[in-house]
């Protein structure tokens, strides 16, 4: 019997079992970190794919509305391109030669102005009458979509034809700002980049906050660290007049007591101005512009749609004020304008600071460019109809509260004392400059007169459109 015990094979059944259960933990475990790891390679390439098809749609498609709502996000995109393409990393050789190009003057003793907003309506016109006349310029813009971009594009293919080269970018884009006077030395500024317009205010205040305010200061934070400092010329408006009852507006007179978010931007930016000047010695001249019109202008503008409306047969909106009052504006045309532009930029002396400091007082003024005949809407309306040849369909209602003002009217002696403005252009003739232009440019011949649009097309040049 003890024989046999010793002659049995030893028991191993429960190694057996043992080492069946340790391999299933190795597949367990073996499965785990696989699949741990295809879960992180799977991740990490979905985001990859997710980066790259929100990089290209940004850079390859619009927004899907040009509505208002789109308005600030598709700045904000902007901003963001801005700073990749143009930044104090990029840019290039050939674009900065591009920069240089086109801001070094061709006659002796030019300036070298840097136009912010220069794809729009007094930007572009002022870019062209500085660079014709020898100056050097440089455009900058952020082609945002508060009006029809398209129009921003044909001025700026107008002043590319002119070699006036338009950075597209923002104003809150330091990097940028800093990179190009890097690149440039600007004697000048000419400032007229803004959000603009008093009613869309109500609808996107914030807009008016960042490119007014915001927008305007990191301009003057940048401006103020150069050296030399250059010497600014910058868009305020007549809006800051607000509920002002003096006729006519002189510079004197009170603006405190704006009608419109839009009006207290501009308030802000001449208070904001007076602080960078008593503080770091810019030099700086604000321009109340009254009413601009003309070619090439702006569809938001009144006479502009009014214009549109008419030749398809909509029904267009008068304004009367809460008391029956017809509504009256100073309309200035945009060849003043330019004139009294570039006469505040010739007369402007230069900023005294230093490193971001003062080092004597400097130069601050503030004039209003206007036309100095109010005209009623009414009138005006009358005018398009006997240019286009057209009976406007004419609603006439008590103008809302949406911070238009009833009445403005411009004295511009302080302007014709120091710079010799004298605006020169009345409506009639400025409406038929206009009309021939928008009929070129949107190819419109039927029931506008022939004299009207005799002459042929003349696109080429804001300031032939006559």
């Amino acid at each position: 019997m003890l024989s046999k015990m010793a002659s049995s094979p030893p028991d191993t059944s429960k190694t057996i079992k043992i080492e069946r259960y340790n391999s299933y933990l190795r597949r367990v475990n073996s499965t785990k970190l696989l699949i741990n790891a295809s879960s992180k390679v799977l991740f990490r390439a979905t985001l990859l794919i997710a980066l790259a098809l929100i990089f290209y749609f940004v850079l390859h498609y619009p927004p899907l509305s040009d509505a208002p709502s789109s308005f600030h996000l598709h700045t904000t995109r902007r901003n963001f391109l801005s700073s990749a393409l143009y930044g104090p990393h990029a840019g290039g050789p050939s674009w900065e030669k591009q920069v240089r190009h086109s801001s070094t003057p061709r006659r002796p003793n030019g300036m070298s102005v840097l136009v912010t907003g220069a794809a729009g309506f007094v930007g572009s016109h002022c870019s062209l009458a500085l660079k014709k006349r020898g100056d050097g310029v440089l455009g900058l813009d952020n082609f945002n979509d508060y009006y029809d971009p398209s129009l921003k594009r044909a001025r700026q293919a107008l002043l590319l034809k002119h070699q006036v080269f338009i950075v597209e970018g923002d104003l809150n884009d330091a990097p940028l700002l800093t990179k190009l006077f890097d690149v440039v030395p600007f004697t000048h500024i000419l400032h007229l980049a803004a959000q603009a317009g008093v009613r869309y205010a109500m609808q996107n205040p914030q807009s008016y906050v960042k490119s007014n305010i915001a927008g305007f200061v990191n301009l003057l934070e940048v401006a103020k660290a150069v050296n030399p400092q250059p010497a600014i010329v910058w868009a305020s408006s007549s809006s800051v007049y607000g509920l002002n009852t003096e006729n006519p507006f002189s510079e004197s007179q009170r603006t405190d007591q704006p009608a419109s978010l839009y009006a207290a931007t501009k308030k802000a930016g001449e208070e904001i101005a007076h602080t960078y000047n008593h503080i770091y010695g810019l030099s700086l001249t604000g321009l109340r512009f009254f009413t601009v019109y003309g070619p090439w202008g702006r569809p938001d503008m009144a006479y502009f749609f009014f214009t549109k409306d008419i030749l398809q047969g909509k029904a267009i909106d008068v304004y009367r004020t809460q008391d029956g009052e017809e509504v009256a504006r100073d309309f200035t045309y945009i060849d003043d304008i330019v004139k009294g532009c570039v006469g505040a930029l010739d007369t402007a002396e230069k900023s005294t600071g230093s490193g971001g400091k003062k080092r004597r007082p400097a130069q601050l003024r503030i004039y209003n460019l206007g036309n100095k005949s109010p005209v009623p809407v009414g009138k005006l309306v009358s005018i398009l109809e006997g240019l286009l040849s057209t009976k406007a369909k004419k609603h006439v209602i008590k103008m809302p509260r949406n911070g238009d003002v009833p009445y403005t009217h411009a004295n511009v002696s302080l302007a014709f004392r120091d710079f010799g403005y004298k605006p020169t252009t009345d409506l009639s003739t400025g409406l038929r400059k206009f009309v021939k232009w928008y009929v070129n440019y949107y190819g419109i011949q039927s029931k506008v007169r022939k004299e009207t649009s005799a002459g042929g097309n003349n696109n080429d040049h804001p300031e032939e459109s006559n």
